[in-house]
């Protein structure tokens, strides 16, 4: 049987990397095989200019910014389609969804943001960890990056996010909860995804 995505979404300090780690440790104890992505992905020649952007260093409009977050993923894109026709368990930290809402965010039209992902694999499972801007901003008072820093720039991604979520059948988690209220939330998510793909009984 082909593999699943699971996609964490939702603004910086939200704790998609807590809940990521935490979904491919349960994974990994029911017997699964897992690999793990998170975007962007610094490391790579895209990924570094993405890196210099953010640090003010590089002049990139909105539309550029988004087609390199987009560019970045695709540099994993034969490794995705590896794996998922393997059967392995993809969890990404941040995937499709954030260039819609952080290009809506800046005035881009959601649906072309769409339209060049598409030859991304979808996401099986989209888990949104919802914060409100205010209260991610409060999680990381130093080194916060140009968007971490405009807190109305969040709003308008959150309300990406949200509107994203109803349309797409997400799991919506109120991050403000405690770790281990937000990992029952994923997991009972996730076991349903597992469940409806006949791999849990």
């Amino acid at each position: 049987m082909p593999g699943l995505l699971f996609a964490f979404e939702g603004l910086d300090q939200s704790g998609k990397q807590t809940q990521a780690d935490r979904l491919v440790q349960k994974l990994r104890a029911a017997g699964h095989q897992v690999e793990t992505l998170s975007f962007p992905d610094y490391d790579t020649p895209i990924g570094r200019e993405i890196g210099l952007a953010l640090r003010g260093e590089r002049p990139f409009t909105p539309d550029t910014m988004q087609l390199l977050y987009v560019a970045n993923r695709h540099e994993y894109l034969a490794a995705l389609t590896t794996w998922l026709a393997a059967g392995v368990m993809v969890v990404c930290d941040r995937y499709r969804a954030s260039s819609v809402a952080y290009g809506e965010a800046f005035g881009l039209d959601p649906d072309w943001l769409t339209e060049i992902q598409r030859y991304l694999p979808a996401a099986d499972l989209t888990v949104l960890l919802d914060i409100e801007p205010d209260r991610a901003a409060s999680r990381k008072q130093t080194d916060r990056d140009k968007y971490e820093r405009d807190l109305a720039l969040l709003a308008r991604v959150r309300a990406s996010y949200l509107r994203q979520a109803a349309v797409g059948g997400w799991a919506v988690v109120n991050g403000a909860q405690s770790r281990d209220e937000v990992a029952t939330a994923v997991a009972a998510a996730a076991d349903g995804v597992l469940h409806k793909a006949g791999l849990l009984t």
